[in-house]
């Protein structure tokens, strides 16, 4: 996936098309929802790539207190 498209306006395939989808007038609270509703996804997809990391470098309880104390 391109970062930059081809008219320059810095925004890629997926940025355009949900613009697309919402080119229309929403309520605050639709607004909101959707914002909250993305939030939540890329939420849930960091803290998975996290429990992942932690697992395949074999981060423990005593590695975290570590880093706490310093």
């Amino acid at each position: 996936m391109s970062i930059k498209d081809k008219d320059n306006t810095g925004l890629n395939d997926v940025q355009k098309s949900l613009l697309r989808m919402f080119n229309r007038e929403m309520t605050q609270e639709e607004s909101e929802e959707i914002r909250d509703l993305l939030t939540k996804h890329y939420s849930e997809k960091l803290k998975s790539e996290v429990d992942d990391l932690i697992k395949e470098k074999k981060i423990d309880k005593a590695d975290f207190d570590a880093l706490r104390e310093k």
